[in-house]
């Protein structure tokens, strides 16, 4: 009895303080929908095992019932909504899951003739690549038969237009697993797209003639798909070098003629983000066609007086932006920043005010709803971290940017708006930072040097620039422009250029674990979506996942699903990889998750570097207290196999190589793909991860083959 009454005097004040904290922040409450709703979906995604379908049903139906039911207690209610979204998240990604799924190649396919309808191109150097809805492939049966293929055209083949009824021959495999542990799983995003191949084409594409009607929505994708095709070409055709590539990729989406130079340098200088349509792209041009509309009706004598012209411009506006969504690909960031500048329109049409944190728990939630799997995406996150951000920072600072912004004095206008680019600048890096580490392991440090030129030019040059090109172009007047419009690209390459060959311009950094992830998410949505002042003890959980960064221990050993690249570990700082060159994706993403800038190719044959030696036949790594042997002829095995510790062979090991405590040869590359391995430095034996197993647990995970 005096164990409860303690117990009562202890929880009752602060059950007490918890309550009076909720009902004063009871007009937030509704911001945590979307966050209950993404939580759901990510335990889903989170699972080790596919759960049966009835228990996602179960769940959210006795959610449901308990809503029903519990109506006594307001915590207890809140409580049970929130469980509810939890819920709900929950069924929609198992239901999305469930309703894309589609045959994926088990094998690779060294000969594959495909045939098939071109549903969209994308154009590039290398030639175009495009997604192709296949009718035929190689004679499989319906059920093993991919519904789509993304595959790399000849340079050739870059008339090729989407509605195209092609047959091509090429080379297909299935979508490629992750290569390193918790890594980017193109094989997850393939599922959901319905791609159950890629590959490349190896002779010309073969018209067989035109699709016929589909249907309203299938001839309507055709025909936008088609559309941003030959719009990406005429803006490359009439702007020269990388300005153009940039310039089509601003219009449409289309990315391919954008060289990596270009892109690493953008990334590194912190401008990615003017490559990724997203707000700031379909805000500008919503704002320009806004402007545009009513300045110049109020130009006509007496329409001011007679008509509404602020919304007739917020529904020109709003037409526009529909259009360069459908125009820009409808991405995971088009979406949420049409859904958020929608509502700002129509706010206008009913005189309310629009930018709110409503605004984007709104977004996001349509977002989740139809597309769960965005939850996953960095474009997701990182849009959605900066969006919450700024609408945060925006409400505790707009008072003094509208006192500013009423001076009348010119060059104080100019100051207060490049203020006002530097501050949003320095707020998005904060919010989008500890995605991009998480993600890519780099952190661009001069982005705030680069925004504060390269916006400005991007909102007053490029972006109105880019719809008054659009709207020339069916007229053929488009070329007046697009000289100018490739001006002003010139100048944001040219400052990217240089802001990313500054010392310490962008660094390589160790990224938190997912643990670590969830805790800065966690901290940084108690900070943002809460007003009073325990809002800052998101600061305290924020902080303890910045600190998880760099706590994950690196792999010793890493080898691609193909064999042709392996990279031993040999120090905190050190990286030795089997090939200078190829593999470049797999490589870069090595030597960023493990730290290094850049990985040392292996000593040339009869020769060493202090940490690896090798001869024609092999090479020998000392890596902690283990003796590693990378083998590539069968003749190093008699000695390999007799004084390392590990072997790790391109080429199947013969069964008399069993002294090493760990064998890793070509049948398990070929059928567990991906490995990573973690050398006994402990006593605890190696452990081994690899992309693939012969029960794969996820309906996305190919299977080994046995």
């Amino acid at each position: 009895m005096v164990i409860d009454t303690a117990r009562s005097r202890l929880f009752r004040p602060a059950c007490e303080w918890l309550g009076r904290q909720l009902i004063a922040e009871r007009e937030r409450w509704i911001l945590w929908l979307p966050v209950a709703l993404g939580l759901g979906i990510g335990v889903y995604f989170a699972l080790p095992m596919e759960p049966p379908r009835v228990v996602g049903v179960a769940g959210f139906a006795l959610a449901c019932l308990l809503a029903v039911l519990i109506r006594k207690f307001w915590r207890t209610r809140l409580l049970v909504l929130g469980l509810v979204a939890f819920a709900l998240g929950f069924v929609v990604a198992q239901t999305r899951t469930q309703v894309v799924a589609s045959p994926v190649l088990d094998r690779a396919l060294g000969f594959a003739i495909v045939e098939g309808e071109i549903e969209s191109v994308e154009p590039g150097p290398k030639g175009p690549r495009v997604i192709l809805s296949v009718a035929s492939l190689n004679n499989l049966p319906e059920a093993d038969k991919p519904a789509r293929v993304r595959l790399r055209l000849r340079p050739s083949d870059m008339d090729i237009q989407p509605g195209d009824h092609v047959r091509v021959r090429g080379r297909l495999a299935p979508p490629p697993s992750a290569s390193y542990p918790g890594g980017y799983d193109f094989s997850r995003k393939a599922w959901f797209a319905r791609l159950g191949a890629v590959g490349f084409a190896f002779g010309p594409v073969e018209r067989l003639g035109s699709a016929g009607d589909n249907g309203f929505l299938a001839d309507a994708r055709q025909y936008v798909a088609s559309l941003r095709a030959r719009i990406s070409r005429r803006i490359t055709s009439r702007i020269d070098g990388p300005a153009g590539g940039v310039a089509a990729a601003l219009a449409t989406g289309l990315r391919g003629d954008i060289p990596e130079e270009v892109r690493q340098q953008m990334r590194d200088s912190g401008l990615a983000h003017l490559l990724a349509i997203s707000g700031l792209h379909l805000g500008l041009v919503a704002g320009f066609v806004f402007g545009l509309i009513r300045g110049g009706l109020v130009l006509v004598p007496g329409l001011a007086l007679r008509w509404p012209l602020k919304k007739i411009a917020a529904v020109a506006a709003l037409l526009a932006a529909a259009a360069y969504m459908f125009l820009a690909g409808g991405t995971i960031p088009t979406q949420r920043a049409f859904v958020m500048t929608a509502i700002v329109l129509l706010a206008i049409l009913l005189n309310r005010t629009g930018i709110s944190l409503r605004l984007i728990a709104l977004a996001a939630t349509v977002v989740l709803l139809l597309r769960p799997e965005a939850l996953l995406s960095v474009s997701f996150q990182m849009s959605f971290a900066a969006s919450i951000a700024l609408v945060t920072a925006y409400e505790g600072f707009s008072g003094r940017f509208r006192i500013s912004a009423g001076e009348v004095n010119f060059p104080r206008r100019v100051l207060m708006y490049l203020a006002a680019v530097a501050f949003t600048t320095v707020i998005a890096s904060l919010a989008t930072g500890p995605f991009a580490i998480f993600h890519f392991n780099r952190l661009a440090l001069l982005g705030t040097v680069a925004n504060m030129v390269a916006v400005p030019v991007a909102a007053l040059w490029v972006m109105p620039l880019e719809v008054i090109a659009l709207v020339l172009m069916p007229l053929g007047l488009d070329g007046l422009v697009l000289p100018l419009l490739g001006w002003g690209v010139e100048v944001i390459l040219t400052v990217a250029a240089t802001v990313s060959t500054f010392p310490l311009a962008a660094i390589t950094l160790p990224g938190p674990g997912q643990l670590g992830l969830l805790l800065i998410v966690a901290g940084g949505l108690w900070l943002t979506l809460w007003q009073g002042r325990w809002r800052w003890a998101g600061v305290t959980v924020l902080l303890a996942g910045l600190a998880t960064s760099g706590q994950t221990s690196a792999q010793d050993i890493l080898i691609a699903d193909n064999a042709r690249l392996i990279a031993f570990r040999t120090g905190p700082d050190l990286l030795h990889v089997s090939r200078a060159q190829g593999q470049t994706f797999v490589r870069e993403v090595w030597e960023r998750r493990t730290g290094n800038t850049q990985a040392l190719a292996f000593p040339a044959p009869g020769a060493g570097n202090g940490a690896l030696r090798c001869d024609q036949q092999s090479c020998i790594a000392q890596i902690g207290t283990q003796r590693v042997a990378f083998v590539t002829h069968a003749n190093a095995f008699p000695e390999d196999c007799r004084t390392a510790d590990v072997v790790v062979s391109s080429i199947p090991a013969p069964w008399t190589c069993k002294q090493p405590g760990l064998v890793i040869d070509w049948f398990d590359f070929w059928r567990d793909g991906a490995h990573a391995v973690w050398l006994d430095q402990n006593g605890a034996g190696p452990r081994i991860w690899h992309a693939r197993s012969e029960f794969p647990a996820r309906p996305w995970m190919r299977a080994s083959p046995r």
